[in-house]
């Protein structure tokens, strides 16, 4: 099987994006897996597959692979991408995309700057929706993890995150908590689990630990799940500006049953052919 990519990125956190309408494409777990190793493959921290749409209300089909295999549910920095692969691929001449995910529908909107901005649908924070093992709702759970009690703030934004406020992100205990966490047995589907370091009400800081994939160097559902859950312990505004180690993200959440907003680059890195 040959097949066409195109290597992109948002912020750092990068993709190999595959148009699969225009050519046949069907990959395995394990081709999935050589294709983001960095020595033996492309690399990449996740695969995106474009395909046709597969409900009247889009344009296409949204489809995302971490670089351990696994189809998950969402990917912010690679729906920026998705949207200006397809423009630029001529797949569309629309700047106002909608595209389904295996979370729910969202919609992608090409600015005049440049920027990308996505609307992620409205956040989900009742456990069942997550998923998230606990007996009532709270703005803040406590988890045991390994004799240690952590303070999280779970948030679905079409795929799980656990956010964590912690005084200095580049003093967080990322590289011990965060594969602990991400695989907790309170977590059924895992976690993504988030740093946040609170600048002031309109600024924060974060790091990330993807669930398949490890720290990478920007994660948009995590900006989106961070601000949610800094918003529902009343410690920022609407509009926040989210520092990533990539670059920085625009989050925009008016609120409970409101649906939260993304703006940010994506850049085209190269184009290839791969045989497998």
């Amino acid at each position: 099987m040959q097949f066409e990519f195109t290597k992109m990125h948002g912020l750092g956190n990068d993709f190999v994006v595959i148009d699969a309408i225009r050519q046949q494409v069907s990959l395995s777990a394990e081709q999935i897996r050589f294709i983001a190793d960095r020595r033996f493959g492309v690399g990449c921290d996740q695969l995106l597959l474009v395909e046709a749409a597969d409900n009247p209300d889009v344009d296409f089909r949204y489809r995302i692979y971490n670089a351990d295999g696994g189809e998950v549910e969402q990917c912010g920095n690679g729906a920026r991408c998705f949207a200006r692969f397809v423009y630029n691929e001529g797949l569309t001449r629309k700047t106002h995309i909608p595209v389904s995910t295996h979370k729910g529908n969202i919609v992608l909107t090409l600015q005049d700057d440049g920027q990308v901005k996505v609307n992620m649908g409205i956040p989900q924070c009742l456990p069942g929706d997550i998923p998230f093992i606990s007996e009532q709702e709270a703005t803040v759970y406590t988890i045991d993890v390994e004799g240690t009690r952590v303070d999280v703030g779970v948030v679905s934004v079409g795929n799980p995150h656990a956010v964590i406020l912690v005084d200095n992100v580049d003093t967080a205990p990322l590289e011990r908590l965060g594969p602990l966490i991400e695989s907790h047995p309170r977590f059924p589907n895992r976690v993504n689990v988030g740093f946040m370091q609170i600048i002031d009400e309109t600024h924060i800081r974060l790091r990330v630990y993807e669930r398949g994939v490890g720290e990478t160097l920007a994660c948009g559902t995590g900006a989106c799940a961070a601000v949610v859950s800094g918003k529902l312990r009343h410690l920022l505004i609407e509009n926040v500006i989210v520092s990533l180690s990539g670059g920085e993200l625009v989050i925009k959440w008016q609120g409970e049953g409101k649906p939260v907003f993304m703006t940010g680059p994506a850049e085209t890195v190269f184009k290839g052919r791969m045989s497998l």
